[in-house]
């Protein structure tokens, strides 16, 4: 006989002879006469993995593979893979394509098909389908349409299990329709029980019920679904057993009535009544349970005259008794599990059998069918595991998969550009794992799954790989309670797709142009700065230091701090007032560049030069490098964390202490805080690497002082109090704040405990005589103090700022500020080189070698063109001594000045210094730093845009609209001015506005951090700390910082040039994630033609492969109408979960809501969602109707 011969035999007969008929007579108790006929061909009346599968069998046995597809799928890989393919369902809805009976027949006929696989699901349970496959004469590789029937009818499988023996689940005898009907069932045999599908499985439609009132609400929710699925909503309902396995035995069945099982599957990881892991065989099964319901599968099988592959269905309990569910008459999803341990291949079965060959002739008598070893299958799909599995469409911006031995891949669309629909279901692949034993097999699934790299979409790998690291799944403790008993599965470590995300970022400045304001129109250079060498230490005795566990050879030398950290704050003021020589603090890397450049230099840049300031400045007394405006500015601006940036730099320069402006009762914010908040944020300041606090208030208002002093002095910091100047103490004529003011000032600070006594000269006033005097009279002020250094810190607006600072140095201070040489002068620092030059060879010379400093200087010449738009010599050519008579500070003059260009003032700038100065005397002549400055500075711009002098100021007071800073500041919010605040012209403004006594954050009550965490937690993933400390002082700017970061990532790794304007087209760059992870980038192209949404194609290479991004033009949308999508920075406003069909809404405008009230319900993946209120409200507008298609963030409503 030639069913004995080879496969290349078998194809060569199948084009010889269409049709043969052969005669077998089986010996077993059926004798039957079996017909055999090849099949030539075969349609699957699929899509997606399990159409592949079936092309992939009959490839191998050399039969001709069809396709269809749904208009939806005209790009679906299925039918790329066929060998024809064939549209069906024109015009329907994309479930309903693959549901069209006589257009599929239509297509069989058409093409000569001779055969029909039904895959699973859509079609493979309607026994309406089986029939009209063979009433048009087909072959339908599956049940006869009888056995369909009857094994898809619940009540008749349920009846044929009792004729057969075997033990079922009490429920209902027929299909319900009504939720009346099961309400009435629930009431009479109580509760829990289980809704399912009547007409189809897979979980679709299934609902456990354990609440009377909770019965119709479900019914309706899992028909409507049931419908949708198969068809049909129709409703079988049965008693719920608890803590059952899930257990399935796989069967086949031939022609002359033979069965055999090939052994059981262990399906009990379940979520939604869906089965999301599968293993082969049982783990933990007893033999005897085995053996009893295998032979019970196959005794059911054998009773209703079962052909081709099924699978048998039980519950079972903790003794080992086992309930009969359900037949599946057809191919599982699971099935490749049993493949894999009996190295059976299940569709070649299919095929054969419905040829007509009997198992025998297949090789498949029982005694043949052996499992080896253990398998698991893993349903990879694309819902967010996050967010309740929320299915996730869009486009698959990369697609890497886990291979290697062991490992098998079914699946369909997984490529790059593949397109996610709403309109089926949610898996993407699966992933089948084959080993000895169990562990060995979740092992391997484990390393599989960790290989896979899936951007654009959600999945649930990593929840797959909480389950594979489950200490009960890999000794096979499994229940169907497994996922419901394991909240720990649900604890995620969120994936940072941090290369996909700048990629999203690169587009958006391409397409949209820079995500950051620039000042001017100047570009950033095309250069890359020149970071000085690190020199390292390799002599013979540095080696050995090393090897013995000491200072490693890439360490720099010790400085200042290592006294602060080990002997604290007391004893490294006594050696800073111990040294004889002069110490420097340099300001190039905070004071210097808000100055000069709007705050604007980044993380990226500072961390570069950081290990040679290290080694070549080690002898500094401190490097200023955080606070005062670079938090806002880095959260709001620049999109990168402040923290990050202490952290980093702390890492780069252990040596040298890090000093910062804390703005007293403010911290680093511009208005008072409930007094906890002051003290967390300086306790986390010293925990991420702060050393000195230079602490001020912007009226030299001595509770705010004290209390910012406190809060440093208790985290373990250097206090650092510092005295706000402002006026001339050399002038007779300026009274208000004369030596006697200063000197009485610095006594209450020394009283109050300060380390140090800082000198905080910000708008660069001192001039070298009025030093003299001030550093003078306050060292003969405290001669009982001696160990109290003095530091101090100046602006160089007019250029005589070396000038002033040798006068101090010389009269006795121990510290005053620089900046290097190319970051200094005008509104910054005095020349680092000029005052080091200035005293080499005398008692107070610094120590620091003018060549490292040249070095240094040279770094941030470079790297300061790359700050071109932010850059003040735009504006500003030099130093201007009407410093002396306006009084702005110089980390305002610069932002002051970009600030009028934006109001269209530019080109009144000298009208705006004037107005500045009379601003000033309208306020009471105030000490200006911020936030006073900014409240002279906006009452500056006020009078100019309204062409005001002082005088018309405080005349009109009554009836003009001040800047909210100016009515602030009048009501005492932050601080009471020295000599009071002025009259009448606070009267007049305020009118009947409640005003403050004291200090404002006095009477605030302390914040609840937890509850501000919980707040965040909300809307965002991994709330830290340091988050929470951040939304405390800036709630709204933290808020779109932490949405900026999780939407584009680390953009602050990007180069500065690339990060402002963008890369250029064909332009190749590199961005290091982190320490052994770089990113090799290259800008291709951008796409002229614009997507119907409003999207535009951008083309990079990363690292070598083709990657895309769609970036909303914004623009062009201008001229589209595009559904809104909802702001996630705002609370109110309820955005679609995932893509879908609205398929009801619930609510009007003007509803009242409460939370967690349902709105609106949407379909996708055959699955409905209710939306919820997120908060109590009225509903102000409405953004949907029902069947409105939706994609994910759309907007729903709003609800205020």
């Amino acid at each position: 006989m030639f069913l004995s011969e080879s496969q290349a035999a078998f194809r060569t007969l199948r084009k010889a002879i269409p049709r043969v008929r052969l005669y077998f007579i089986n010996k077993n108790a059926y004798s039957t006469q079996v017909e055999y006929k090849p099949i030539r061909s075969v349609l699957v009346a699929n899509r997606g993995e399990i159409a592949i599968r079936v092309f992939r069998a009959c490839t191998e046995l050399g039969i001709k593979s069809v396709a269809i597809y749904s208009e939806q799928d005209k790009m679906h890989m299925h039918r790329q893979k066929a060998d024809e393919s064939y549209m069906v369902g024109k015009g329907l809805a994309p479930v309903e394509a693959y549901l069209n009976i006589p257009e599929i027949i239509r297509v069989c006929k058409e093409n000569d098909i001779d055969a029909v696989h039904p895959g699973y699901g859509f079609l493979s349970e309607r026994s309406d389908f089986a029939q009209a496959v063979i009433d048009a004469g087909l072959r339908f590789i599956g049940p006869s349409p009888k056995v369909v029937q009857n094994m898809g009818d619940k009540v008749a499988a349920r009846i044929a299990a009792i004729e057969a023996g075997v033990p079922i689940v009490p429920g209902t005898d027929g299909p319900v329709t009504s939720k009346e009907e099961a309400l009435a069932f629930c009431q009479k045999h109580g509760l829990p029980v289980i809704f399912k599908a009547a007409y189809g499985g897979g979980g679709r439609g299934m609902r456990v019920v354990r609440k009377m009132e909770e019965v119709e609400e479900n019914f309706e929710r899992a028909s409507s679904e049931a419908k949708a699925a198969f068809g049909n909503g129709a409703m079988f309902i049965e008693k719920f057993i608890e803590r059952p396995r899930h257990i399935e035995v796989q069967l086949l069945g031939d022609k002359a009535g033979n069965v055999v099982h090939l052994y059981e599957r262990d399906c009990s990881v379940q979520r939604r009544h869906q089965k999301v892991v599968e293993l082969a065989p049982a783990p933990r099964l007893p033999v005897e349970t085995r053996d009893k319901m295998t032979e019970a599968a196959v005794r059911l099988a054998k009773h209703v005259g079962y052909e081709n592959a099924g699978t048998v269905e039980f519950l079972c309990d903790e003794s080992g008794n086992f309930y009969f569910i359900e037949v599946n008459a057809r191919l599982q999803v699971e099935h490749t599990v049993t493949e894999e341990i009996t190295g059976i291949d299940l569709v070649q079965s299919q095929i054969r059998i419905a040829e007509g060959m009997t198992l025998k002739e297949l090789g498949l008598t029982q005694e043949n069918v052996v499992p080896r070893g253990f398998a698991i299958q893993c349903r990879v799909t694309t819902e967010d595991p996050a967010n309740d599995f929320q299915p996730n469409t869009g486009r698959l911006e990369v697609f890497r998969s886990g291979e290697g031995m062991g490992i098998r891949l079914d699946s369909a669309s997984t490529y790059a550009g593949a397109i996610i629909s709403p309109y089926y279901d949610s898996l993407l692949v699966k992933v089948i794992s084959h080993a000895s034993d169990l562990q060995s097999s979740a092992s391997k699934m484990n390393r599989a799954l960790r290989e896979f790299r899936i951007r654009g979409v959600k999945t649930n790998i990593p929840f797959l790989l909480n389950v594979l690291e489950n200490q009960k799944f890999l000794h096979g403790v499994l229940d169907t309670y497994f996922i419901d008993e394991h909240p720990q599965l649900f604890k995620f470590s969120t994936t940072q797709n941090r290369a996909q995300k700048l990629l999203n970022y690169l587009g958006e400045v391409l397409v949209n142009g820079p995500q950051t304001p620039l000042a001017t129109s100047l570009k950033p250079a095309e250069v890359n700065p020149h970071v000085p060498q690190v020199p390292l230490d390799l002599s013979p005795e540095a080696l050995e230091r090393e090897k013995r566990g000491g200072a490693k050879v890439t360490e720099p030398p010790q400085g200042l701090r290592d006294i602060i950290v080990r002997e604290g704050p007391a004893a490294f003021a006594k050696e800073v007032r111990s040294r004889k020589n002069l110490l420097l603090m340099d300001t190039t890397f905070r004071d210097a560049h808000q100055s000069l450049m709007a705050t604007r230099v980044r993380t990226h840049d500072l961390l570069k030069i950081s290990p040679y300031v290290a080694h070549k400045f080690n002898n500094l007394y401190s490097l200023e490098n955080w606070g005062g405006a670079t938090f806002d500015v880095a959260l709001r601006f620049l999109h990168e964390c402040p923290w990050e940036r202490l952290e980093e730099m702390r890492k780069r320069i252990p040596n040298i202490p890090f000093q910062m402006l804390l703005r007293g009762a403010n911290a680093v914010g511009y208005t008072s805080y409930p007094d906890n908040v002051v003290y967390k944020f300086c306790e986390l300041a010293v925990q991420t690497g702060m050393d000195i606090f230079r602490v001020f208030d912007s009226l030299n208002y001595l509770p705010n002082l004290i209390l910012g002093m406190e809060a440093a002095g208790k985290a373990g910091g250097v206090v650092e109090a510092a005295i706000s100047y402002t006026g001339d103490v050399g002038d007779p004529k300026r009274t208000k704040y004369d030596l006697k003011y200063y000197t009485n000032l610095a006594d209450e600070l020394v009283k109050a405990g300060t380390h140090v006594l800082c000198i905080k000269d910000m708008a660069g006033l001192l001039k070298p005589e009025s030093a003299r005097l001030l550093i003078t009279a306050i060292r003969d002020k405290h001669p009982d103090h001696p160990d109290v250094p003095i530091h101090v810190h100046t602006h160089d607006t007019s250029g005589a700022g070396v000038a002033s600072m040798l006068a101090c140095a010389q009269a006795g201070a121990d510290v005053v500020d620089v900046a290097v040489d190319s970051m200094s002068g005008m509104t910054s620092q005095p020349s680092m080189g000029a005052v080091v030059a200035s005293l080499q060879g005398t008692p107070l010379d610094t120590q620091l070698d003018l060549a490292d400093i040249s070095e240094y200087s040279a770094y941030w010449e470079q790297t300061r063109t790359l700050y071109g738009p932010f850059e003040c010599t735009t504006t500003m050519r030099s130093g201007n001594a009407d410093v002396y008579l306006n009084e702005i500070p110089g980390g305002q003059y610069t932002n002051l000045q970009f600030q009028a260009f934006s109001l269209g003032l530019g080109d009144m700038f000298e009208d705006v210094k004037k107005a500045y100065r009379e601003a000033n005397f309208v306020l009471g002549d105030i000490i200006k730093v911020t936030p006073s400055s900014k409240v002279v500075g906006d009452l500056a711009q006020f009078m100019v845009q309204n062409n005001l002098n002082g005088a018309q100021v405080v005349e009109k007071a009554e009836e003009l609209s001040f800047p909210k800073s100016v009515i602030e500041y009048l009501q005492g919010y932050i601080g009471i001015p020295y000599g009071g605040f002025p009259e009448p012209f606070r009267s007049r403004v305020l009118k009947d506005m409640p005003r403050i006594e004291g200090r404002p954050g006095a009477e605030m009550a302390p914040l609840d951090f937890d509850k501000l965490k919980a707040e965040l937690s909300e809307s965002h993933v991994n709330v830290t700390e340091r988050d929470v400390v951040s939304a405390a002082l800036y709630p709204q700017v933290t808020n779109e910082f932490l949405h900026y970061r999780e939407q584009y990532g680390p953009v602050d790794k990007l180069d500065t040039r690339i990060f402002l304007s963008g890369p250029k087209v064909g332009e190749e760059f590199e961005v290091t994630l982190e320490r052994g992870k770089t990113l090799s980038m290259k800008a291709l192209a951008m796409a002229a033609d614009l997507k119907p949404n409003g999207k535009r194609e951008v083309f990079f290479e990363l690292n070598g492969q083709l990657r895309s991004v769609h970036i909303p033009d914004k623009e062009a949308m201008k001229e589209i109408r595009i559904h809104p999508k909802a702001d996630k920075t705002v609370k109110g406003q309820v955005g679609a979960p995932m893509p879908g069909d609205v398929i009801d809404v619930r609510v009007t405008i003007g509803d009242k809501v409460e939370k967690g009230q349902p709105l609106v319900v949407l379909s996708a993946m055959k699955m409905e969602m209710v939306v919820q209120a997120p908060q109590d409200g009225v509903v102000k507008k409405v953004e949907v109707k029902k069947g409105m298609k939706l994609d994910g963030d759309d907007l729903i409503l709003i609800i205020e």
